[in-house]
């Protein structure tokens, strides 16, 4: 019998399959994701459309409303320093005060109020910053000392106001006080306002940077505008001022000037061989932290800026040139009588004389004008104003302290013969004291003329002139014979036995030196005003100069001369010098110069 088929077995499923029909489709999956993607680019797109064509004014608007905060980052001004690197002028964290007009605007009467009472800012021109419409910075003030700007913003806290805030910007402090403020200036607010800070400036101030922000309800957008320029902080200037040396002479000055109850006094101290100004001193001076608390008239260099005869002092400059053009020698013979006629007036002594006989260095040791006249007599006119030239008279000096004279020498055309006279013996011409002591150095230098300089290395001027020790220039005025020559005829001036200043001699040192008294002139009428100049111009070791001193007391209350009044001044620096840059004494005998015949 056939045999009866019986039902198929089902079919096996793979397990793979099973697992695929669960998961659901791939084209599926991926066609979802598509709509998904095409949904969120087509709410870009529409935004997108909405921003750029429907209303891009009113979105504009909305972006600067949020608006973008441009902040200056003040650059750290360069020190000034003396030679040994101690600062006369660094700067000390400090906040610049600024507010945020959207946000200070409805409170700003009351905290201009607050900030000008606190900081001394006035009180108008700070509502309208307090108000200035589309601004989100405004300064309120800048360079407040640290410590004052924190408490002033603890008390704008305190009293619930919003909007403003604080950063860094450095304050300019002056460590010395007024120890060669006289020199070093000092700075307003946003400028330099004297002395080395304003002629070295664009040395010392370096470049500010700058920073932009995007600046949403007070706060920086994360996402929003962000660029920085790193400021450059200012180069630091380097004097030739020897800072302890400067409190020593201001100190020693400011005493002879109370004592005398003079108007005002000078002293400079250079060393000898470089030109270095070691200490330049002004009495009366200012606090450099303070300058309005000080007059005007005081705020800057006397040194530099006051002009006046030299009186006698001049005569070694006039000796010199003598024996350089070989008219005289230290020994040549002078007869010197009571008095001189010339032309329609008579040249006199200091002091009462019959006819004398004194040699060269006597003429000098006794401070003859009489002498001096005689014996300048050989030298032309031309002559005598061209030696004085080349010691650096009738120019400035040249070291970069604004407001430096050049004093007044008249050409050698011009010059009458009468002037001439005067001129021999310090009258006639006018010299500030830094020119005076660079004169005078010349001689202590073996008659070479170094210019003097108040900064190391170099610097570049406010009116473009470079200055500074390497650019210091040496010029031949009289040989080295003159020169040496001179030097023991003003060692004969602080002789007890021979000059007129024996308080400017220095224990254990031979000195070389010459007093000058000098009338004083009244700009204003041109004539004698009956006050006088008292000088003392020297060096020491007479034999072997390492330093030159130079000392000058305007209008004494106190009857003196150069050598009673200056002279001790000079003694007390020259020794200090000498002894503070360890000098040794030399040890040979002092000149014995004949003064009489």
């Amino acid at each position: 019998m056939p045999t009866t088929p019986g039902p198929s077995p089902a079919p096996r499923r793979s397990p793979r399959a099973g697992r695929l029909g669960r998961r659901g489709s791939p084209m599926l999956r991926l066609r979802f994701g598509f709509l998904l993607i095409a949904m969120v680019l087509s709410v870009f797109g529409g935004r997108l459309v909405q921003l750029q064509g429907i209303d891009p004014r009113s979105y504009a608007q909305m972006a600067a409303a949020e608006g973008v905060e441009d902040v200056v980052l003040p650059a750290t001004r360069g020190e000034i320093v003396d030679r040994t690197g101690a600062p006369l002028a660094g700067s000390v964290a400090g906040r610049m005060v600024v507010a945020d007009p959207k946000m200070t605007a409805d409170d700003a009467p009351a905290l201009a109020t607050l900030l000008s009472t606190e900081l001394g800012v006035d009180y108008f021109a700070l509502l309208e910053k307090l108000r200035e419409e589309g601004s989100r910075f405004e300064y309120v003030a800048r360079r407040v000392p640290a410590t004052e700007a924190d408490r002033v913003l603890e008390l704008v806290a305190d009293e619930g106001f919003a909007g403003i805030s604080l950063r860094d910007d450095p304050v300019r402090d002056y460590p010395a006080g007024d120890v060669a403020a006289n020199l070093v200036g000092f700075m307003g607010v946003d400028e330099p306002l004297g002395g080395l800070e304003r002629t070295f400036d664009a040395q010392l101030s370096g470049t500010d940077g700058h920073a932009r922000y995007t600046v949403g309800s007070g706060h920086r957008v994360p996402l929003g505008e962000r660029s920085v320029t790193k400021p450059q902080d200012g180069e630091t200037l380097r004097t030739t001022l020897d800072l302890d040396l400067q409190w020593f002479v201001q100190k020693v000055l400011a005493e002879q000037v109370q004592k005398y109850r003079a108007a005002s006094g000078a002293a400079v101290v250079m060393d000898s061989r470089s030109g270095h100004l070691l200490a330049v001193a002004d009495v009366p001076t200012f606090d450099a932290n303070d300058p309005q608390a000080s007059p005007e008239e005081d705020l800057g260099s006397r040194a530099f800026s006051d002009v006046f005869e030299p009186g006698s002092v001049q005569k070694v400059l006039t000796a010199a040139a003598l024996v350089d053009a070989g008219k005289v020698t230290a020994r040549t013979r002078i007869k010197v009588p009571d008095r001189l006629a010339r032309q329609d007036r008579a040249i006199n002594d200091w002091w009462d004389h019959g006819t004398i006989r004194l040699t060269m260095a006597g003429v000098i040791a006794k401070s003859s004008n009489i002498g001096t006249v005689l014996a300048a007599d050989a030298l032309a006119i031309p002559e005598l104003v061209g030696y004085l030239n080349r010691f650096g008279l009738g120019r400035p000096t040249g070291v970069g302290v604004r407001g430096e004279t050049g004093g007044l020498l008249k050409s050698g055309d011009v010059m009458t013969s009468q002037e001439k006279d005067r001129v021999a013996f310090g009258q006639s011409l006018s010299v500030n004291a830094v020119q005076m002591t660079a004169a005078v150095n010349t001689i202590a230098n073996d008659g070479v003329r170094v210019s003097p300089s108040l900064v190391q290395g170099t610097a570049t001027a406010d009116d473009g002139s470079v200055v500074g020790t390497d650019v210091a220039t040496r010029e031949r005025v009289v040989s080295t014979r003159a020169a040496r020559q001179t030097a023991k005829m003003m060692e004969r001036v602080v002789d007890p036995e021979a000059g007129v200043a024996p308080s400017a001699q220095v224990a254990g040192y031979r000195v070389a030196g010459k007093t000058g008294t000098a009338q004083r002139v009244d700009p204003e009428c041109a004539c004698y005003d009956g006050s006088f100049s008292l000088s003392f111009g020297g060096f020491a070791p007479a034999d072997d100069p390492r330093f030159t001193v130079y000392v000058v007391i305007h209008d004494p209350g106190v009857d003196g001369g150069g050598g009673s009044v200056a002279g001790p001044v000079f003694s007390r620096v020259m020794g200090h010098v000498l002894t503070k840059y360890r000098v040794p004494p030399t040890g040979s005998a002092p000149s014995r110069l004949p003064v009489e015949w």
